[in-house]
Formats: structure tokens, C-alpha cells, sequence
């Protein structure tokens, strides 16, 4: 049996005692977050692995090797992220605590609500919870296509059986266990990303870029982060940034957290603690940019560099290392939509029951799985995949910071629909343009238009209320 196979018995295994573990979980406070008494380490610990795990990690590699340090304005653009939701991230625990709230789109469905309007209660939520739906299923399916190379090549199988077998296990786990048990791997699983980073991606980036000399042999734009054009990396950081306050896989480990000071303490040693990884993982690609000519794919890049880098027992751990680390994205993503759906879009009767809803989430966690490995399959791009899901992910930042800053935010809860919805068909306009038009427009850019409209709409719109509210108190007196 070759060092692979061991490899892939001794994870599963691991991996099925965690699951058991955690079937017969019933306190859907454990299900749903972890009873919210997840202290420093763990929550550090699933909160890099989400961010740094193997769907980031490959798509890094892979926009590293199309854009060169471009991709590094992810890492520097989340970096700022993280300290902005540091200044929010306690209080948005202990409001969670107190309001028993589950998740990002629970929360915004809490604020915007109305008494007086029952047609907005429900398309409120019913949009939140869409895009947000919308955003994660691409998520997914970006790990699922980077699980699938990995297979591909590893067992040389074919895409559509590597993409079913990768999302066949990312489904049962986290059906089976919920956030608990997703933090217990992800514990786990960045342990393996810090050895492989080590033993293997450090040592052959050195070693393939001549001690980083050959870098200077990629084209300039490559070099200048200016591949995509100024207005992508002004984008990522004045944009992007604000992406980390709306990140649903965020907000789970904050309302997780043990206490407000353990949420603020994660977010600041996160968001210091990433950036290595945002700069090791694209200079992987463009390592292979350099070293290797037969990449058919850039989603093909890990692989490459993993097998140029490593064999026997030092390969097999690496590859379910990476694996491992897709596992910890995916099952984040997956446990994340479900639970949103279930409590904020579907409102079944059983939102009473919360033992009753947890198995509701499962049994629709085991469906959105189905369908992200649908899309896997139908589009297994994973830089458009991952690049699509990021930038929608800005267009919540404007009614989510008046959400957290106004105390009267929710008396604006059409104005927010409208935000919301004309940010989001304005990014999808401009990305399909961009696809259709290359040569006028960068498709990855989409996300500029998309959530200037949807600041814009938020602040005209409130300003224009306020100013009838104010004049019909004014004929009143």
C-alpha cells in the first residue's frame, strides 16, 4: 500500500471517530455555535483554516500563477478587513448572545424588521438570505473543484469522479456534525497547512525561484500586482476590505466566541496572522510560472508543486494535508448556507423547535452539497468561482455598518431591499459584460460598480426618509 493510501485510511478514520462523536448531538446551541464557549485557540485556530485552508490556499496558488502579486492584495485587503471587524466583533457576540442569534443574514433579519409591514418581513430576509446563498454556493464549489484536482492527479481518476467523491465527504461530515465538530477539524487541518508550509512550500519556492533572483523573469505586471489593472487592486483594497464585517463564516466564529474579548482578540491576531500565507501561496504559482511548462489548468497548479516537491511519506501527507485544509473551507461553507437558509430563508414551522430544525439543517445541507457539486461540474474555474463569491460578498458592507452604527437602521428596511438588490444585478451586469467584453472591462472588477450603487442607493434613500419623516413631524407641531 503506497504512503497515499495510508494516508487517506489514517484521515478518514480520524475523521469518522469525529463524526460519531457528534451524531447524536441534540443542543442545537452546539450545532448551530458551539454553545458559544469556543475559546482563544480553537476559534483561532477554524478562523485561519477557513481563511487560509485549501479552496483560499489553491486559489491563491492558481491566481498567483495567472496574476503574479496581484493575488497579494487579497491577503493585504483582508488584513484591513479584519481590524475594522475588530472594533465590531464584541459587540456583535454579546448581541448575539443576548437576541439568540445564529448567523450574519439572522442578524440583519433581526434589525430590519417591520411591524408594519409584513411583505417586507418577508422579502427582507428572503434577499439576504439569496445572496448570501448565492455568494457561498460558488464558494463551495471552488473547493470542491480544487478537491477534485488534487484526486485527479493524485489517483489519476477522472474530474467528474474526483468532484463527487470530494463533496460525498464534505457533505457527510458536516451534515453529521455541525459547527462543533467543524471547528475540532479545523483545529486539525491547520495544523497540517503550518508543516506543509514548512517542509514543502517555503524550501520549493526558494529553491525554484533561485533564492526569489528569477522572479524578476515574469512579465511587469505580474510583478507590479497591475495584471487585472489599477482599478482591481484599488478595488481589493478600499472595497474588499469591508468584506471581512460581512462574512458570514466570520460572523459564525464570533457569535461562537466564549466572551466579546476572545471575538476581538481572534480577529486582530487573524488578520496578522494571514498575510504570510497570502504571499507563500502566490508565490507558489509563479514558481510554476517559472519552472513548469505543462500546467494545463491554473486550478492544477498545488498539485504540480506538491509532486516537483516532495515523495513517498512527505508526498502522501501532503496531499491530504491540502485535502484536509479544502475539508476545512468546505465544511464551513456547507454547515454556513444551510443553517442560513434554514432559519432565515425557508421560516418552516418548526422555528420554534430547535432540535427539529437542526434536522431540518442537515437534510439541507446534504441538498446544497448536491447542488455545489453541480456547479462544480458545470464550471470548474476556480479563480471565477472564488473571485465571483468575494466580490458579492462587498455588497452587504453598507446596510451591515448602519446596521451596527444607527440605532434606527431598522426603519429603513426597504431602502436596505433596494441596496441590496441593485448592488447585486449591477455586479452581475458588469461581470457578465466583462466575460462577454474582456478588452473593455475586467470581469474580476465587478464588484467597484457593485458596491458603489449599493452605498449610494442606502445613503440617498435614508436621506430622503429622514427628510419626509422630518417634515411630517414638522406639520404636526
Amino acid at each position: 500500500m503506497s504512503w497515499l493510501m495510508i494516508w487517506i485510511v489514517v484521515y478518514l478514520v480520524l475523521i469518522l471517530i469525529l463524526s460519531l462523536r457528534h451524531i447524536r448531538v441534540t443542543d442545537p446551541e452546539q450545532y448551530l455555535v458551539n454553545n458559544r464557549k469556543t475559546k482563544l485557540i480553537p476559534l483561532l485556530a477554524t478562523t485561519l483554516a477557513t481563511f487560509v485552508g485549501g479552496g483560499t490556499s489553491i486559489g491563491l496558488m492558481a491566481l498567483g500563477y495567472e496574476s503574479g502579486f496581484a493575488a497579494v492584495g487579497i491577503g493585504v485587503a483582508y488584513v484591513i478587513g479584519f481590524f475594522i471587524m475588530a472594533k465590531f466583533a464584541g459587540k456583535i457576540r454579546d448581541f448575539g448572545a443576548k437576541n439568540k442569534i445564529y448567523s450574519f443574514p439572522h442578524f440583519l433579519n433581526h434589525i430590519y424588521s417591520s411591524e408594519k409591514n409584513s411583505l417586507l418581513n418577508k422579502i427582507f430576509p428572503a434577499t439576504v438570505s439569496g445572496v448570501n446563498i448565492f455568494i457561498f454556493f460558488f464558494m463551495l464549489a471552488a473547493q470542491f473543484v480544487a478537491m477534485a484536482s488534487l484526486l485527479r492527479f493524485s489517483f489519476e481518476i477522472g474530474y467528474m469522479t474526483a468532484a463527487i467523491i470530494s463533496a460525498l465527504i464534505v457533505i457527510f461530515y458536516t451534515a453529521v456534525a455541525g459547527l462543533s465538530g467543524v471547528i475540532i477539524t479545523d483545529l486539525i487541518q491547520f495544523i497540517a497547512i503550518l508543516i506543509m508550509i514548512v517542509l514543502i512550500f517555503i524550501p520549493g519556492i526558494w529553491s525554484d525561484t533561485v533564492h526569489l533572483s528569477r522572479l524578476s523573469e515574469l512579465p511587469a505586471n505580474m510583478l507590479n500586482g497591475t495584471y487585472y489593472g489599477y482599478i482591481f487592486i484599488f478595488g481589493l483594497l478600499i472595497f474588499l476590505s469591508w468584506s471581512v464585517v460581512v462574512r458570514l463564516d466570520i460572523w459564525q466564529r464570533i457569535l461562537a466566541a466564549k466572551d466579546s474579548k476572545t471575538a476581538k482578540r481572534v480577529m486582530i491576531i487573524t488578520g496578522l496572522g494571514m498575510l504570510p500565507f497570502y504571499i507563500i501561496f502566490p508565490l507558489v504559482g509563479m514558481a510554476i510560472k517559472l519552472t513548469f511548462t505543462g500546467v494545463e489548468s491554473p486550478k492544477d497548479v498545488a498539485f504540480h508543486f506538491i509532486n516537483a516537491h516532495s515523495s513517498g511519506f512527505i508526498f502522501g501527507f501532503a496531499v491530504i494535508g491540502m485535502l484536509s485544509a479544502l475539508m476545512s473551507t468546505g465544511d464551513s461553507f456547507l454547515n454556513i448556507i444551510s443553517i442560513s437558509a434554514v432559519k432565515d430563508f425557508m421560516k418552516t414551522k418548526n422555528q420554534g423547535n430547535l432540535q427539529k430544525q437542526s434536522k431540518e439543517i442537515k437534510f439541507v445541507t446534504v441538498v446544497f452539497g448536491i447542488l455545489a457539486l453541480i456547479i462544480a461540474l458545470a464550471f470548474p474555474h476556480i479563480v471565477d468561482l472564488m473571485v465571483i463569491a468575494l466580490s458579492t460578498i462587498t455588497l452587504f458592507v453598507p446596510v451591515t455598518l448602519f446596521a451596527l452604527i444607527d440605532k434606527n437602521a431598522g426603519k429603513y428596511q426597504k431602502i436596505a431591499v433596494y441596496s441590496i438588490l441593485l448592488g447585486f444585478l449591477v455586479n452581475v451586469i458588469f461581470f457578465v459584460y466583462g466575460l462577454l467584453f474582456p478588452e473593455q472591462f475586467q470581469a474580476k472588477s465587478s464588484f467597484v460598480p457593485g458596491f458603489i450603487i449599493s452605498t449610494l442607493v442606502l445613503w440617498i434613500g435614508v436621506m430622503i426618509e429622514k427628510r419626509k419623516r422630518k417634515q411630517v413631524r414638522q406639520n404636526f407641531q
